[in-house]
């Protein structure tokens, strides 16, 4: 599917955004893991996290949708999924194989792990190796460089992982993995990265302490309690709406029940850095998240430096903080970034040969890139590849964009955003 976008106007009004991806898919593991049925409100119906729902099936765990947004899953405890029949088709999700590698490695199960092209280019050594020194039998094209992935559960044992990059979900491989493991499982993370799993766990019961960057559990864990979940909106899908209210002259835009959790924030903070404010209206916590409303209004932007700690805190944001970045008035550098090469495209080379495309001055670096603003972007034919994030940045793009500008394979951006297209068209007036 091709989509056409026009400057048409101001985005205006309220909404409310798909619930977060990285913890719908953490609530349907721990509900299939718990014993007895767990109710998931507000999930992310997306690729992604229909993704680990199918597999979850295979493996033997039922899944009932109740109503629009609501789920019933029946846990079968620690020890209950079964091996399955066929392939688990992971589709394009990289959170659904590295959390499953870990989670099969300490089971009695044989089970192979695969996916579409895009997938199998990512890599998943990241995972395999750690696991591997925990004893876990796992095997893949390239040296278990690349999935298809092969894994043959095996007793697993407790050792202690220091991360050469912050990455949660190698982090929270690991520690799946230590559920099963005996002895002590430790995960030394050199930067923060997403806590959604250390935070679940512990509300599950699971005897996981996390002192700053060090997170230790004491396998092999006998059971899982199993709770109700109520999923707040994701911050990484409602960056794009942001994006919009903050580019399109006249905006105001209130965006409700947002997860505010400090490790998913560094877009927040990478926006005050280049001189913007976004009030938070109200805060509340659900489930151990805070989550609150907020209103963002159309304001000028300056370059700024954006790298460090704040880079895992805003790792899937970085394509719309390049948009921001071509009308910010003069150099934004992002670093420490290299981890955006390993996504669901190199979204250094992707994002940069897009927004070059539409006239921004953005030069790649070998962990980020350079842009010079402000720019005025010029509508243009763009290539998504295939990228739910670098389509919702090019439809944003196309808001501010003198012409049209038209996106491949825009179909993809269902993989996060289910009716970002129609939620898009009701904000701003008239867009294609």
């Amino acid at each position: 599917m091709n989509l056409t976008v026009a400057p048409q106007g101001p985005v205006r009004g309220e909404a409310r955004v798909p619930g977060d991806k990285s913890i719908t898919h953490r609530a349907l593991l721990f509900a299939a893991l718990g014993e007895g049925p767990a109710r998931i409100r507000g999930y992310l119906d997306a690729g992604d996290c229909r993704a680990t729902m199918g597999c979850l099936r295979e493996l033997g765990v039922p899944i009932t949708e109740i109503a629009p947004g609501e789920l019933i899953v029946q846990g079968v405890g620690l020890h209950g999924l079964t091996e399955p029949a066929q392939v688990l088709d992971c589709v394009r999700s990289g959170t659904a194989m590295r959390l499953l590698t870990g989670l099969l490695a300490g089971h009695t199960v044989y089970a192979v792990l695969s996916g579409d092209a895009q997938l199998l280019r990512r890599p998943m050594d990241r995972v395999v190796q750690p696991l591997t020194a925990m004893g876990a039998h796992i095997w893949g094209r390239d040296s278990g460089r690349l999935a298809p992935l092969t894994i043959k559960g095996v007793p697993l044992h407790g050792t202690t992982h220091r991360l050469p990059v912050a990455s949660a979900q190698v982090k929270s491989s690991i520690l799946l993995a230590g559920l099963f493991a005996t002895g002590e499982t430790v995960v030394i993370e050199p930067g923060p990265s997403r806590d959604h799993t250390e935070c679940m766990l512990r509300a599950r019961g699971v005897p996981l302490t996390s002192v700053a960057l060090t997170h230790r559990i004491q396998g092999p864990v006998s059971a899982l309690s199993n709770m109700d979940a109520d999923i707040p909106g994701d911050l990484s899908s409602a960056a794009f709406l942001i994006g919009a209210a903050l580019l399109v002259p006249g905006s105001r835009l209130v965006l409700r029940d947002v997860n505010l959790n400090p490790t998913r924030t560094g877009l927040l903070d990478a926006i005050a850095l280049m001189g913007g404010h976004i009030d938070i209206l109200t805060q509340r916590d659900a489930a151990g998240e805070p989550l609150g409303d907020l209103e963002v209004t159309a304001q000028p932007l300056h370059g700024a430096a954006i790298g460090g700690e704040l880079v895992p805190r805003m790792i899937d944001e970085f394509p719309l903080l390049a948009l921001l970045a071509t009308q910010a008035e003069g150099i934004t550098t992002v670093t420490d970034a290299a981890e955006l090469h390993v996504k669901e495209t190199d979204r250094i080379a992707t994002v940069v040969s897009a927004l070059r495309a539409m006239g921004a001055h953005i030069e790649p670096t070998a962990d980020g890139f350079v842009v010079e603003g402000p720019t005025p972007l010029v509508g243009a034919p763009t290539l998504s590849a295939g990228d739910h994030r670098l389509a919702m940045m090019l439809a944003i793009a196309g808001l501010i964009a003198r012409g049209e500008t038209i996106i491949t394979q825009a179909e993809c951006m269902d993989d996060s955003f289910p009716g970002f297209v129609p939620l898009l068209r009701s904000l701003v007036r008239g867009t294609p």
